[in-house]
C-alpha cells in the first residue's frame, strides 16, 4: 500500500521560506494572483494524493521551490520558469494537460512545461544517454532553451540534497548522469559555477577517497598558498606599475575535480600537480593597443622569472576559433615552483569569462556550427536580468540540420536532417539495408522513404525476397547509403549479368546457333540498350524474353552475312593444282591450293573466323560436300579437329591475292575529340582500302568499337593495324 504524503513540520517551514526568497527576488515579475494559483495547486494535488516522495525520500514541492531559486540565482531565470518548475513537479502529465496551463500561466509557461514533458518521456527510452549525441538530442528536443536552465538546475539541486542518503545505487546513479550529461551542459552554456559544482560534487560521491584527498591537500596549504601567491605578485606588480600599466592581478584555485584530472592524465600524485593555480594580469588598455601591452607586460614576467617556453601559448596573435584571447605562459617562479601566468585585457578577460568563448572550453571543447553565437545571445539575456522576454525567440534551432533516433536498444544515431528510414538501416547493415521493406517508428509502421524525426524510436522491417532497387538512390541522404546501395547494385548487375548469359547460351546451344560475341554486341545496340549490363538485367528480370533476343540476333547475323559476304562460292575449276611437295602455283588471281589435286569441289570463306588472302588456313568438308576454309586460328578450329579430324583437309593460298576481302577490326581507346576522325582519315588515304561500316560506343570516357573494311590481303592488313596503332589515344586493335 503507497504511504500517505504529509509534510513535515520542517518542510513546512522551509516551503515558507523559500517561496519568500523567490517572491523577494521576481515579485517584480510576477502577475497578480501568481502565487495563489500555485498555492492551490500544491494544496489540490496533496489532497488528491498526486504527490509522493522520490527514490531518496525527499519532498517534491521542497525540492522544486529549491530548483526554482537556484534557477533565478544562478541561471537568470524569471517569472515563466519558476511556474513551470512548481506545475511540473508537483503534478502528473495527465492533470497539466488537462489544467491548459496556458489559459492560467500563459503560452510560455505551457511550452516550457511542454518541453520539460517530452524530456521526460525521452528520458524513459534509458539511451545510452553519457554521448555526446544524447546532450545534442535533449538540446534540439527542448525547443526553449529555459528547458535545458531547469534540467541542470533540477540535477545541482539534487546532487546537494542527496549527500547523506542511504540508497547508494541511486546516488551512483544520479552522480554519473551529473558527470557526464549535466555537467557538459552546463559547459555549453558557460554556467561554470554550477558546472564545477556538479563535477565536484559527483567526485565526491563517486570517488570519495580521492575527492577528501585533494580536499585536505588544499586546505592544508591553502595559508602558504595564499601566501606563495602574494610573494609571487608583489614584484611583478611593481614591476608593472613602473612601466604605467594600468591593472589588476588575482590567482586563482583550480577545482578539485580539474586537480583529479591531472593527476590521472600525469599518473602522478597531489604534490606532482604544480600549477594548482593561476596568476592573471588584467590590463586595461584601449583596443588600438592591446597587442602591445600584453607582450610589454609578458616581457616583464619573462625577465623576472625564468620561462618555460615549451609552455607559451600565444593566443593572442592568432586568437581561439572560439574567440579567446590572451597569452599563456609557465614560469619557474620563488622557491623554484612553477606557477602559470596568463596576459589578457579587460575586454579579452569578458570574453572569456562570459561563458561561451570560455576558459573551460579553450581547454578543448570544439565550437559546433552556430553554437557560439546563439549561446552568447542566451548568455546576454541571462546576464542583463531581464524579464526573459528575449528568451522567447530563441527556439532550438542550433541543430537544426541534425536529427537523432534510437535504436530499438536505446542506441543513439546521429543523421542529417531529411534522413530516411532507408538511410537508418544501410547504417546498421549492408545487408539490413539490401532487404529492408519499410520500419517501425514508435510502434507505427512506416514505408522505407519515411523521414526520420528528432527522437524517433526505429526498428527496421527485412525481407529476404527484397533486393536493392535503382531508384533507391532517390530515397538515402547520408553518402554512407548511397556508397553501400551503389555496391549493391553493382554485385546485384554482376550476379544478373553471369545469371542471363547462362540463360542466354543455353537457348543458344539448345537451337544449335553458334554465339558469335561480335554479332551479340551488335544485336544488343540493336535492341536499343547503350550498356551490356541493362540487357542482361532485363534479361534477369524476365522482362525481356531469350526468344525475342535469338531472333533478333538470327536477324542481325543475317545481314551482316549477306552485306560483308566476302566472295560467291567458286567451282574447284578455278583452283591451280600442284604436286605433293605443295609448290607455289603462279596465277593472276587468289589461289587455294587444296590437298591433293582435289577437283570439282566448292568452297567457301567461313563467317565464324572470316580468312583472306594470306592467313594459315585449312579446309574442313561440309556434310554436302563442300569445303568451307577456316583460319587456323579460328575459334572453332580445336573443337572441329577434336571431333570432326577425319574431315579436315589441308589448304593454302597461292597466287597474287587480288580479290577483296571483308574483315572487322575491334579498336578500343580514349574518347578524345577528333580520335575517330583522325582513324577514318588514315583508312581513306590508304590505297585498295575501303571502309564499309563503322559502329562506336563512348562510355566513361572510353570508347570501343567495331571497324568493318574491305581489304586485299594480309599484308595490308598488319600495314594498316600499324599505322592505326600510332593515333594518339589508340589502345588496343584486334581483328575478330
Amino acid at each position: 500500500m503507497t504511504e500517505t504524503f504529509t509534510f513535515t513540520p520542517e518542510e513546512k517551514k522551509e516551503v515558507v521560506r523559500l517561496m519568500l526568497k523567490i517572491k523577494a527576488r521576481i515579485g517584480e515579475w510576477l502577475l497578480p494572483g501568481d502565487l495563489e494559483k500555485i498555492r492551490k495547486l500544491l494544496a489540490k494535488a496533496t489532497e488528491e494524493g498526486h504527490l509522493q516522495r522520490d527514490v531518496f525520500g525527499l519532498n517534491p514541492v521542497v525540492l522544486a521551490l529549491q530548483t526554482a531559486l537556484i534557477a533565478v540565482e544562478e541561471e537568470g531565470l524569471r517569472r515563466d520558469g519558476v511556474m513551470a518548475v512548481l506545475i511540473y513537479a508537483t503534478m502528473r502529465n495527465q492533470d497539466i494537460a488537462e489544467m491548459e496551463p496556458s489559459k492560467v500561466f500563459g503560452e510560455n509557461v505551457s511550452r516550457i512545461i511542454g518541453g520539460l514533458v517530452r524530456i521526460q518521456e525521452l528520458y524513459r527510452k534509458s539511451p545510452v544517454i553519457e554521448t555526446e549525441n544524447f546532450r545534442n538530442l535533449l538540446l534540439s528536443f527542448a525547443e526553449d532553451m529555459r528547458v535545458i536552465l531547469i534540467m541542470i538546475a533540477d540535477r545541482v539541486n539534487l546532487m546537494r540534497q542527496i549527500r547523506d542518503t542511504a540508497n547508494m545505487t541511486d546516488k551512483r546513479r544520479v552522480s554519473e548522469e551529473a558527470a557526464y550529461l549535466y555537467a557538459p551542459l552546463a559547459h555549453k552554456l558557460g554556467l561554470y559555477k554550477l558546472k564545477s559544482e556538479l563535477e565536484d560534487l559527483s567526485l565526491k560521491y563517486l570517488e570519495p577517497d580521492a575527492y577528501y584527498l585533494i580536499k585536505e591537500k588544499l586546505n592544508a596549504t591553502k595559508k602558504s598558498r595564499d601566501a606563495y601567491i602574494e610573494r609571487f605578485i608583489q614584484p611583478v606588480k611593481e614591476r608593472l606599475e613602473e612601466a604605467g600599466l594600468h591593472f589588476h592581478m588575482k590567482g586563482r584555485t583550480k577545482s578539485i575535480h580539474s586537480i583529479w584530472q591531472k593527476m590521472k592524465k600525469q599518473q602522478c600524485g597531489f604534490e606532482g600537480i604544480y600549477d594548482l593555480f593561476a596568476i592573471r594580469i588584467i590590463i586595461d588598455a584601449p583596443l588600438e593597443k592591446e597587442k602591445m601591452v600584453c607582450w610589454q607586460a609578458f616581457s616583464i614576467v619573462t625577465d623576472m622569472y625564468q620561462p618555460n617556453p615549451k609552455r607559451l601559448r600565444d593566443w593572442l596573435s592568432v586568437p581561439k576559433t572560439n574567440g579567446y584571447e590572451s597569452l599563456h605562459i609557465t614560469v619557474l617562479g620563488p622557491e623554484q615552483k612553477w606557477v602559470e601566468v596568463q596576459i589578457r585585457t579587460e575586454r579579452m578577460d569578458e570574453v572569456a569569462e562570459r561563458g561561451l568563448a570560455a576558459h573551460w572550453r579553450y581547454k578543448g571543447i570544439k565550437s559546433q556550427g552556430g553554437l557560439d553565437e546563439w549561446l552568447t545571445n542566451i548568455r546576454t539575456a541571462l546576464e542583463a536580468g531581464d524579464d526573459m522576454q528575449m528568451m522567447d525567440q530563441f527556439k532550438m534551432d542550433l541543430y537544426e540540420d541534425e536529427v537523432f533516433v534510437f535504436t530499438p536498444k536505446g542506441d543513439l544515431i546521429k543523421f542529417p536532417k531529411g534522413a530516411t528510414v532507408l538511410d537508418f538501416a544501410y547504417h546498421i547493415h549492408s545487408g539490413v539495408g539490401n532487404s529492408c521493406t519499410g520500419a517501425r517508428i514508435n510502434g507505427k509502421v512506416v514505408p522505407i522513404r519515411e523521414v526520420l524525426h528528432s527522437g524517433d524510436t526505429v526498428e527496421i522491417i527485412t525481407h529476404s525476397n527484397q533486393t536493392p532497387k535503382q531508384d533507391w538512390l532517390n530515397i538515402v541522404k547520408t553518402s554512407r547509403a548511397k556508397a553501400k546501395l551503389r555496391l549493391a547494385l553493382k554485385e546485384a548487375r554482376q550476379k544478373d549479368g553471369l545469371y542471363a548469359k547462362e540463360i542466354l547460351e543455353r537457348k543458344f546451344k539448345n537451337r544449335k546457333i553458334e554465339l558469335v560475341e561480335a554479332t551479340l554486341q551488335h544485336t544488343i545496340k540493336r535492341l536499343g540498350f547503350k550498356v551490356a549490363s541493362d540487357f542482361y538485367k532485363k534479361i534477369a528480370d524476365e522482362k525481356l524474353d531469350p526468344t525475342d533476343v535469338i531472333e533478333k540476333y538470327l536477324e542481325v547475323r543475317d545481314y551482316e552475312n549477306n552485306a560483308l559476304a566476302p566472295i560467291p562460292t567458286r567451282s574447284a575449276e578455278e583452283f591451280s593444282f600442284e604436286q605433293h611437295d605443295e609448290a607455289l602455283t603462279q596465277a593472276t588471281d587468289d589461289v587455294l591450293v587444296i590437298d591433293k589435286n582435289l577437283k570439282g569441289i566448292d568452297f567457301t570463306l567461313a563467317k565464324c573466323c572470316h580468312p583472306i588472302y594470306g592467313d594459315p588456313v585449312f579446309g574442313f568438308v561440309t556434310v554436302n560436300g563442300g569445303i568451307k576454309v577456316h583460319r587456323t586460328d579460328c575459334p572453332n578450329a580445336s573443337e572441329m579437329h577434336r571431333r570432326f579430324g577425319y574431315r579436315i583437309v589441308k589448304a593454302r593460298w597461292s597466287g597474287k591475292g587480288t580479290s577483296q576481302y571483308n574483315i572487322t577490326l575491334h579498336i578500343v581507346g580514349n574518347d578524345d575529340i577528333g580520335i575517330v576522325n583522325n582513324i577514318t582519315s588514315i583508312i581513306s588515304k590508304e590505297e585498295k582500302i575501303v571502309m564499309r561500316g563503322i559502329n562506336i560506343d563512348a562510355h566513361d570516357g572510353i570508347f570501343s568499337g567495331n571497324l568493318t573494311i574491305q581489304i586485299e590481303d594480309t599484308t595490308r592488313l598488319e600495314t594498316l593495324i600499324r599505322k592505326l596503332r600510332t593515333v594518339k589515344g589508340v589502345k588496343q586493335i584486334q581483328r575478330i
